[in-house]
């Protein structure tokens, strides 16, 4: 991190505590007064107007005061996904404390990391995401438009028994706007820096006394951010991270009668950009390895493609018996990804040397159907409970290949049947391509019980069983060329299952103070690479990679507080944890036989601490303060690299996080409203691989802190709002992953634009 971006996160830092300090005083010495006042036999002072309103979660499946709920949660409403400009997750996950978005690679290939939880290529996500009730089983799904949405909550550390497998590092609930009683909807015009622009629209109401109607669009185009060098190719873009991209969705709400609803979303997602532009720093050079090098530039002469997309559908029915509420949950969804684009190492430098160029294509489709079925207690008692089952069934196929490029002739997309492995524009190098079934369930029971009027015993079980078959689908030729030792439709099978246990005791300390402790397990389950990847990665020199690789759990003990100072003007929460992580993931990819796979870390130890602040010093004035802290070390890995690789950090992970925003509203004349909004967010130093001698790792070097300044101004009038905005302010160079093998994705540049709303 260079020195301004330091200074300004102090200046930042300062300012907000200063003014929290200010204010505190000047809100204590009013209430000192008011007490004063009331002893005397006159009328007291009113309070003060303005206060942090109460947000209601569902983070425990219930509706909730947030500062009610023993875990850290941070909420997003509708008001705040407004003021910060929400449109895709790495917009809200970047102001969580503790969390993490690594954007790499393509749209489908992002990865979260939670206190200390990562993801890896090919692997389950690190957070259950659950959007409208739904689970999104599969982890392409998830980087995608944020439109017409109601309320984001992000719950941290494992939350497996409430939310099944994948919730190993937490849970992400989204819920979408509702359909309205009345009619009324918005369209927002936008233009954006790449050159681009943003059309956006909603509008809901009745349709009959019982059946309502919702329904958003959004499309975005722009021509990118990051320019690419390459003059060779005359087909080649100017720009490597073109979007477009357009997202609908349709909500149907049907209530006959005052217990029973019947909610069916049906929602969409086409995106067409590019991916794979990597950069790798000329081998021997003194920056190859480094991922704070940022001066490499983008030199694809294959643009490629990342084309994607995704529908959605869900049915969620209540019925309120007066004993409790039935709930059936119902999910279908679809993702089709073809990924095109350069080869290794992403520049003309091999044809320099070879008189000719590589290019690759990934082709990814998976069909999910879900099923689940919920039986919840009423809340009022001091006994509640919540009883329920779910199914996923999954159908995917993935293929990936490496092919020539000897004439400059593009990268020809491959999807199910690769092209003769003959040297000759566009012949196939290497193609493997598997087939996989999933079918997994679980039964879950949660229980919640006021001990007494202070105090709260939450015991939360469940359990999950995923059985996969994978065929391997490659044709016989590539499997002999690369030394696989396997045929054409043979199938392997594995069910991986778990326990998830929770148990959770709250205590009401003070009328404004709630204190918790916490033992909770999260699940991933494991996989299959391909056959004969024991052996190859072996002789490669990398450690704990078979042909499958195991499940991973995670065990958590949590203390934290919730508290509310000032009648209500400051919020103070955090807490400190403690992970043992059993058979976490790590990426290796095996340049002897062109396959990606993941390895087992056997153990590793993740400690850390959250702290939140939100202040309202004004009527117009607000801000908050986020830090979350983990070290992160490696306590098992069998194998010969043992002795460099224990005692290391856990890949991808960042030392801490600091997120600081500021709000200034007021009316500036008449019925016109000013807003003023900046957010700083800084990334701590992230190690992103393991040692990995066999790849001259020996000493992983952490990239730099990273320091991520936004903006956004608006002005609004009745039913009119302009919008200025900007993002990445003051154009940090920095990456956002680095890979073994030199691999560096390049972070978005400064980018701005203005954005005009109109509601009807």
């Amino acid at each position: 991190m260079n020195r301004p971006s330091a200074r300004r996160t102090g200046i930042l830092v300062k300012v907000l505590f200063g003014t929290t300090a200010i204010a505190g005083s000047a809100i204590a010495a009013g209430q000192a007064s008011a007490q004063t006042a009331a002893a005397a036999p006159v009328a007291s002072a009113p309070p003060a107007s303005y206060s942090v309103g109460e947000v209601v979660v569902t983070a425990r499946q219930r509706r909730e005061d947030i500062e009610k709920v023993p875990a850290q949660v941070t909420a997003f409403t509708s008001k705040a996904i407004e003021a910060k400009g929400i449109n895709s997750p790495a917009d809200f996950l970047d102001a969580v404390p503790n969390v993490t978005f690594v954007a790499t690679q393509n749209a489908g290939t992002s990865f979260i990391v939670i206190r200390g939880i990562a993801q890896a290529r090919n692997s389950e996500p690190s957070v259950a995401v659950v959007v409208d009730g739904v689970p999104m089983t599969q982890p392409a799904e998830f980087n995608q438009a944020l439109v017409d949405v109601q309320q984001i909550e992000v719950l941290k550390g494992p939350q497996g028994a409430l939310y099944g497998r994948n919730a190993i590092g937490g849970a992400i609930l989204i819920t979408t706007q509702q359909p309205t009683d009345q009619w009324k909807g918005q369209a927002t015009v936008g233009y954006e820096s790449g050159p681009g622009y943003r059309l956006q629209g909603t509008v809901s109401g009745p349709i009959t006394d019982t059946l309502k109607v919702r329904a958003a669009v959004n499309y975005f185009d722009t021509v990118g951010h990051l320019r690419n060098v390459d003059t060779t190719d005359a087909s080649a873009s100017k720009f490597a991270d073109p979007i477009k991209d357009f997202s609908a969705r349709v909500s149907l709400l049907y209530q006959p009668t005052s217990n029973f609803s019947a909610d069916l979303r049906l929602s969409t997602d086409l995106l067409n950009t590019r991916g794979l532009y990597y950069t790798v720093a000329p081998f021997g050079s003194p920056h190859f390895n480094d991922p704070n090098y940022t001066g490499q530039p983008i030199d694809l002469n294959n643009s490629g493609m990342d084309d994607r997309k995704i529908y959605d559908g869900a049915l969620k029915l209540n019925y309120n018996t007066g004993f409790g509420t039935f709930t059936s949950i119902t999910g279908y969804s679809t993702v089709w990804e073809i990924l095109t684009g350069d080869g290794y190492p992403f520049d003309p430098f091999g044809k320099a040397q070879t008189g000719f160029d590589y290019s690759q294509s990934q082709f990814l489709t998976a069909k999910t159907f879900s099923q689940e079925l919920r039986f919840t207690s009423p809340a009022d008692k001091r006994f509640r409970w919540i009883a329920g089952a779910q199914i996923f069934a999954t159908d995917r196929f993935i293929s990936t290949g490496n092919m020539y490029d000897i004439a400059d002739e593009g990268v020809q997309a491959i999807y199910r049947t690769p092209n003769p492995p003959i040297y000759e524009p566009h012949g196939q190098i290497s193609y493997l391509a598997d087939s996989q079934k999933q079918f997994a369930w679980a039964g879950y029971f949660d229980t919640s019980t006021n001990l007494t009027k202070d105090l709260e015993l939450s015991l939360n079980f469940r359990y999950d069983s995923d059985h996969r078959r994978d065929t391997t689908d490659t044709p016989q030729v590539f499997l002999d060329n690369a030394g696989i030792p396997t045929t054409t439709g043979s199938s392997r099978a594995n069910t991986w299952s778990a326990f998830q246990p929770q148990a959770v005791l709250r205590y009401q300390a003070l009328d404004n103070v709630n204190v918790y402790a916490s033992y909770s397990r999260g699940f991933r389950s494991g996989g299959f690479n391909q056959t004969g990847v024991a052996q190859a990665a072996k002789t490669a020199g990398f450690d704990n990679v078979g042909d499958t690789f195991n499940a991973n759990t995670a065990d958590t003990v949590e203390a934290g507080f919730k508290s509310r100072w000032l009648a209500n003007r400051l919020i103070v929460n955090g807490s400190v944890y403690g992970t043992l992580d059993h058979n976490d993931y790590y990426f290796v990819f095996l340049a002897s036989n062109s396959t990606q796979n993941l390895g087992n870390i056997k153990e590793a130890r993740l400690t850390g601490v959250d702290l939140d602040a939100t202040a309202m010093f004004t009527n117009d004035l607000t801000g908050n303060i986020g830090f979350g802290y983990t070290d992160s070390r490696v306590t098992k890995f069998p194998g010969a690299s043992s002795g460099l690789v224990v005692g290391s950090k856990v890949p991808l992970v960042s030392d801490y996080t600091l997120n600081v925003g500021l709000q200034y509203s007021h009316t500036v004349w008449r019925d016109w409203d000013a807003m003023i909004r900046i957010d700083d967010n800084l990334i701590g130093p992230t190690t992103f691989v393991i040692p990995v001698p066999a790849a001259g790792e020996s000493k992983p070097i952490a990239r730099n802190p990273v320091n991520l300044f936004d903006l956004r101004a608006s002005l609004q009038m009745d039913a009119w709002r302009l919008v200025f905005w900007s993002k990445n302010l003051f154009d940090t160079k920095y990456n956002t992953e680095y890979s073994t093998g030199g691999f560096l994705f390049k972070g978005e540049p400064r980018t701005f634009g203005v954005d005009l709303t109109r509601r009807f």
